[in-house]
């Protein structure tokens, strides 16, 4: 038996301890939803002893899923379309047009892509009050809009390894400059555009400080800010608490399984020079 080969078994167990350690919590709430308070109380890691079904159908009860689901939808659907849509006809731009104007103006995009969010929220509330957009859902949209940056700094990249000799000969055919980016550059840098979405995808469905900051109405709430106003509302009934927290999560976990393929993909043929 080779070293390698006597490594693989000891490898195996490593990964498998830091899985079962990283999965201990997501086990943990998820035994919980279906017992009692008492039964939580007794044994909280035990499995339980009956799988009853009463702190899902009181949360279904007492919550608003369906309009909180709604929001947090919509939100999500109109910042990612502005964000996929902004980064990589900017991208487009700074790759087809290397200005010097164009480079300084990537150069400020990247400091101001490296400031933290907190350091902002006071001033950027100012300017959501002056424009009455404090509490909407379209607010939350035009600030999760600025996730643009993220976007166009990883299509840019991407942008950088397709073979520009197509591009070119496009140019020769009397292609104009949004001829070439709808039918040339945007059908090749689609996977990049999906592995970016997935990503911003996950992170405005689960953010919380814009919408614990801006938003005050019951009925404007997202499904994270349902989670974290449930903490009042069952007061100590953590098992009702966990119960909301699974709902929550559920879609994000299935809509990650579905897309992760996509996450590979699109980062390894960016790394590719085409």
């Amino acid at each position: 038996m080779t070293r390698r080969t006597g490594r693989r078994p000891l490898l195996s167990v490593v990964v498998i301890g830091l899985a079962c350690l990283v999965g201990t919590p997501l086990y943990y709430i998820l035994v919980n939803t279906f017992k009692t308070q008492e039964e939580m109380v007794s044994s909280p890691l035990a499995p339980p002893t009956s799988f009853h079904l009463d702190n899902y159908l009181e949360v279904f009860d007492q919550v608003p899923l369906a309009q909180s689901f709604g929001n947090t939808l919509y939100i999500t659907a109109g910042a990612i379309a502005i964000q996929l849509f902004v980064g990589a006809t900017a991208a487009y731009g700074m790759i087809m047009r290397a200005t010097l104007f164009n480079r300084v103006f990537g150069i400020l995009l990247l400091l101001a892509f490296v400031i933290p969010g907190q350091a902002t929220l006071i001033p950027l509330y100012r300017t959501m009050v002056d424009a009455e957009l404090v509490d909407t859902l379209n607010g939350l949209i035009i600030m999760y809009a600025g996730g643009a940056i993220f976007c166009f700094f990883l299509i840019q990249g991407y942008i950088r390894t397709l073979p520009f000799e197509i591009i070119e000969a496009a140019r020769i055919d009397g292609a104009g400059v949004f001829q070439i980016f709808w039918r040339i550059v945007l059908p090749l840098i689609r996977p990049i555009l999906i592995t970016v979405g997935i990503f911003q995808t996950m992170w405005v469905w689960n953010d919380f400080i814009l919408p614990n900051v801006f938003i005050s109405s019951p009925e404007k709430r997202t499904v994270v800010l349902e989670v974290y106003s449930a903490v009042g509302q069952f007061s100590t009934d953590w098992p009702a608490f966990m119960t909301l927290s699974v709902i929550v999560l559920l879609p994000m976990v299935v809509f990650f399984l579905f897309t992760q393929r996509h996450i590979i993909s699109g980062l390894l043929a960016g790394g590719v020079k085409g």
